[in-house]
């Protein structure tokens, strides 16, 4: 913030000075700032925080009292005197933030469940996280299923495990996977298997009933790996407006899905440090918590240096994509970059069966395939971690395929 805009802003942090003790105004404004909000932004969040301030002096409480329940009736208030309260939870989030960080207000000790379930399941977690070392994704798509067949077969009594038969087993897994997607009934076979060989080691059943839950068949290799010709492939990067800042941060996510086969979350965890420009190499923080190194390639470097250089907002944050709004941090989500993906392909006028980032990867394998490189190579650029995962590629060579193919019989002998 520069001239009158600094100015201002410094004036309104000076009128709310003597209404909040122990607030911080000026570490206030530098926080808004350093995450990327205008001035004008500012201002409206510093009024928040006044009409918060002399809210707070009516009900004669302090800013230590300040907690999530108050925030809450200060807005509820509010709106019941026709104010518009858009922005203001946040904003008011945000300040509690920054006044328990400073040891002023004190955090607000969650509701615990200290049901038996409950303490149950959390163990459970415990178990996945510390002695499993399984990642906090796995954990989040595990404990739904988990919670659901506690919830059915139990009747949430814990101390009903040790009854627990192979047929309540089977009986809960046929029972909720009609109609269910062939990959999340085999997300829920994984989970019961885990939770009841974790109920097995703790003592809570005679025998490990991990082998009661059935296999859900999903044949390997019964589909062709969706993908786009390498001539689409250009085409949707070409479609990215380079002459704007977010279209030349898009054109670097794109290179890297489709130069470099990265997945979308390896491209939401890369951080600055991860590109090694004097090695010309990227660190790929993988599948597993597994590290690769990757080739730098000359126009995935250039995009990425242009967009760090002329684009990247400046912000604390060690990610190499933020957000373009303020406050400006890394991705959320990874779904984030497959919408990316999705709006370049509307762009690009190009409408294909998948529209995701992992499409991307199979174009490049495919490509790859094209241009005769091996499966072994292929395996290499995408970092399988077994020769089986990479084998699906072999069917697009259908000029090897052909060789291959044995004719038809027909009758009478013709072929």
């Amino acid at each position: 913030m520069l001239g009158d805009d600094v100015r201002d802003v410094q004036a309104a942090a000076q009128r709310l000075r003597p209404r909040v003790v122990g607030f911080d105004r000026d570490a206030f404004c530098s926080r808004l700032a350093d995450l990327g909000h205008p001035p004008g932004t500012v201002r409206t969040k510093l009024s928040i925080a006044d009409n918060l301030a002399q809210w707070l002096a009516e009900k004669n409480l302090a800013v230590a009292d300040l907690d999530e329940r108050r925030a809450d009736e200060f807005i509820v208030e509010r709106r019941r005197r026709g104010y518009r309260c858009a922005g203001f939870r946040t904003t008011i989030l945000f300040l509690l933030d920054q006044l328990r960080s400073a040891g002023v207000a004190s955090r607000l000790a969650p509701p615990r469940d200290e049901s038996p379930a409950a303490v149950l399941l959390e163990s459970y977690e415990h178990y996945l996280r510390r002695e499993r070392g399984v990642v906090d994704n796995t954990i989040k798509a595990y404990l739904p299923f988990v919670r659901g067949f506690v919830a059915a077969r139990l009747d949430g009594d814990v101390g009903r495990s040790g009854s627990l038969r192979a047929g309540d087993v089977r009986e809960f897994l046929l029972g909720r996977v009609r109609g269910m997607a062939c990959r999340s009934a085999q997300l829920m076979a994984s989970a019961l298997r885990s939770f009841l060989g974790f109920l097995f080691l703790r003592g809570r059943t005679e025998t490990d009933l991990a082998a009661a839950v059935p296999t859900v068949r999903r044949w390997r290799q019964s589909s062709v790996p969706r993908y786009i010709p390498a001539a689409d492939v250009e085409r949707l990067l070409r479609a990215c407006d380079r002459s704007s800042a977010t279209g030349r941060r898009d054109h670097a996510i794109l290179l890297l899905l489709a130069r470099l086969g990265l997945r979308a979350s390896e491209v939401v965890g890369l951080e600055l440090g991860d590109l090694r420009w004097r090695e010309g190499e990227v660190i790929v923080r993988g599948k597993g918590q597994v590290r690769d190194r990757l080739p730098l390639l000359p126009d995935v470097g250039r995009a990425l240096a242009r967009y760090i250089r002329k684009d990247r907002p400046p912000a604390t944050c060690a990610r190499v994509f933020l957000r373009r709004p303020a406050p400006h941090r890394g991705f959320a989500q990874h779904c984030t970059v497959s919408n990316i993906v999705a709006q370049a392909f509307r762009r690009a006028g190009l409408a294909p069966a998948t529209r995701g980032a992992h499409v991307l990867r199979h174009s490049l394998a495919t490509a790859m395939v094209r241009r005769g490189a091996s499966l072994a190579e292929i395996g290499q650029v995408l970092r399988h971690r077994s020769a089986d995962t990479t084998a699906i590629y072999a069917k697009l060579d259908f000029d090897a395929l052909r060789d291959i193919a044995l004719p038809w019989p027909t009758t009478g002998g013709g072929q």
